[in-house]
């Protein structure tokens, strides 16, 4: 496929080859074992000469399969998602799901190999970066304390922007799409730097990122801002960059596993496959030229794991079976074809995209089957282990396959150093979680990603408006949203600035109050969220644009929102995190010139097609 990126992709390889991060990344010592002495990194002395670390891991890995169960060779590939905050913290859900009471009685009692962590209401396994840290250690110690005595993976979601897990105090950071509009693999290796960095102080091992999917679809429900871009040389060099920046700056011990995801492409996905299944059209040619090379890139940069997607894609498989347990396509194309030996992760086995054609009895072995290794969130644990346990008594899978995986898991906890450190020293977790060295160079960094797609002379503002009003996308019922957050921060710079939250969906009578409040300021800003699906928003900006003030319209997620009014001044910024409306500021205010290019077309809302910003579009001063 043509590529209009190819510079930047030419060049990431040795923007990548050098460690990005070093006064802002702030390694620790963890108790439970000093890197080079167990032979997580660096080599060990036999009697002829250095040892190599696989020469130590492979014999460990040999001993425990001798020495685990089938039972326990099975557990070692689920990751669990537990209710609570600490290990040993009652929950009803626990109880309801599994038997037993606390996050650390799960682990105890059905032996997994993971636990991945949530910010939702739901699990409420997160309140800060010190709790998150002693939850680690306390659920390690379960795992330690029992059979089989294997220290655990500890997943999250960590992609930035929309997809945050721990928020602040821990550094926050725009999405993906914002580093794409930056263009600066060195940029996206720090991000994902920092992010290893701190995620490993608070005991997390392997963050599920980054996303490797090619959005070339604007319709997309599910990825969008997540994705670096449209262009698959971009997405390359991108992923490359944070492969290496989550996995290689600092000891295996400071580091975390990357997760390419969602294989083999969510990027043309029309439909969101938490809750139906995607079909993706394109041709095989089509993915070899689109979808294939930022997994291709991942699986050079060396990724420890790559998680799959539930979608049907039938030129890949004519079977029609979702990718998760489609043999052609984890088997024959990511690991024949593509020769990659790390861990394969589902995606969550709870998402209706892999249940709608099999039962949850049947996904983890149909997955284990088609090649997975790490098996995602089952919503019936003891159901799916009891299946996969069926099955090799059975002849449906063997008992070598289970090995296979098991020590696929194995070696990514040995090289990641979480066998030799499974532990985190709680006492450094303020010192190394939000510290502000990170801080201060992802600000730099997503200043660089602000992008400005139409000006009509307005920024940068050559003086203090008087009043500025700030609408849009945000709560009105949450003190912190982005409205308010942006009004005081241009307030700080001495406008008399205030907010009106409009939500996603501003009826008529909020249109009106936000139009009526317009006409007394000077300076209108409006945030925009996902304007395809909530037209009422399109309403509130083209009202706003009847009444003569000057309006500066800010797209917040995706923006393919500059598509839908035309707007004479238009910013996207990928994000609505603070760090994200910090750098906007910075922008409107001229303290910050706009560099950010965008990462995707912007089509015109019109049967036409047309596109209305190409790719590669800013504006600057």
């Amino acid at each position: 496929m043509p590529t209009r990126w190819s510079l930047v992709a030419a060049v990431a390889a040795s923007a990548c080859a050098t460690t990005v991060l070093t006064s802002a990344v702030l390694p620790v010592a963890a108790p439970g074992g000093t890197d080079g002495a167990d032979g997580v990194s660096g080599a060990h002395t036999g009697p002829r000469g250095p040892i190599g670390p696989e020469a130590v891991m492979n014999p460990w890995i040999d001993a425990q399969l001798h020495r685990l169960t089938l039972a326990q060779k099975v557990g070692q590939l689920f990751v669990a998602t537990v209710w609570g905050k600490a290990a040993d913290e009652g929950d009803p859900t626990n109880r309801a799901r599994y038997g037993v009471d606390t996050p650390g009685e799960v682990v105890r009692r059905y032996q997994v190999g993971g636990v991945i962590y949530f910010n939702n209401s739901s699990t409420d396994n997160i309140d800060g970066p010190s709790q998150v840290a002693a939850f680690s250690n306390g659920l390690q110690r379960a795992a330690l304390s029992a059979p089989p005595g294997l220290p655990l993976v500890i997943s999250l979601d960590q992609e930035g922007g929309n997809v945050t897990r721990v928020g602040v105090p821990a550094t926050e950071y725009p999405g993906a799409m914002a580093v794409g509009a930056g263009r600066s693999p060195a940029d996206a290796r720090t991000l994902a730097a920092v992010t290893g960095n701190e995620l490993r102080a608070m005991g997390v091992n392997q963050d599920f990122a980054p996303v490797a999917d090619v959005n070339s679809n604007p319709a997309n429900p599910v990825i969008g801002a997540r994705s670096f871009g449209a262009e698959p040389d971009l997405v390359s060099a991108m992923v490359t960059a944070q492969v290496r920046g989550y996995q290689a700056s600092g000891k295996p011990s400071e580091t975390v596993s990357a997760a390419a995801k969602h294989f083999p492409g969510h990027g043309d996905a029309a439909t969101d496959s938490h809750t139906g299944l995607p079909v993706i059209t394109r041709t095989a040619e089509q993915w070899r030229a689109i979808d294939l090379p930022p997994f291709k890139a991942a699986v050079a940069a060396g990724v420890d794991s790559i998680m799959t997607a539930h979608i049907q894609f039938p030129s890949l498989d004519p079977t029609g079976v979702p990718a998760t347990v489609s043999r052609p396509i984890i088997t024959g194309l990511l690991r024949q074809e593509l020769g990659f030996q790390g861990v394969v992760v589902t995606d969550s086995l709870a998402m209706q995209g892999v249940r709608e054609m099999f039962g949850d009895a049947e996904i983890p072995v149909l997955a284990l089957a088609a090649g997975v290794d790490q098996l995602l969130m089952p919503p019936d644990l003891a159901l799916a282990e009891n299946s996969v346990l069926a099955a090799v008594r059975s002849g449906r899978l063997t008992e070598q396959r289970i090995d296979e995986s098991v020590r696929r898991v194995l070696a990514l906890k040995w090289k990641r150093g979480i066998v030799s450190s499974p532990l985190v020293d709680e006492r450094s977790v303020d010192r190394r979680v939000g510290a502000k060295e990170h801080r201060a160079a992802v600000q730099r960094v997503s200043d660089r990603t602000v992008t400005v797609l139409d000006n009509d002379g307005t920024l940068p503002l050559r003086s203090t408006p008087g009043h500025v009003l700030v609408v849009g996308v945000g709560d009105p019922a949450t003190p912190d949203n982005s409205p308010n957050a942006l009004a005081a921060m241009i307030g700080a710079r001495g406008a008399t600035a205030t907010s009106l939250p409009t939500g996603t969906k501003p009826t008529d009578a909020v249109v009106a109050q936000a139009v009526a409040a317009a006409k007394a300021n000077d300076l209108v800003v409006v945030l925009t969220n996902n304007l395809a699906n909530y037209p009422t928003q399109r309403t509130l900006l083209s009202s706003l644009l009847g009444t003569g003030v000057p309006v500066v319209a800010v797209a917040t997620q995706v923006p393919y929102d500059a598509g839908y009014v035309n707007a004479p001044t238009w910013l996207a910024t990928y994000s609505w995190r603070n760090v994200s409306l910090e750098s906007l500021t910075r922008v409107l205010f001229g303290e910050a010139i706009p560099r950010g290019k965008l990462p995707v077309d912007v089509p015109a809302d019109s049967p036409s097609g047309t596109i209305r910003y190409p790719f590669g579009h800013g504006l600057s001063w």
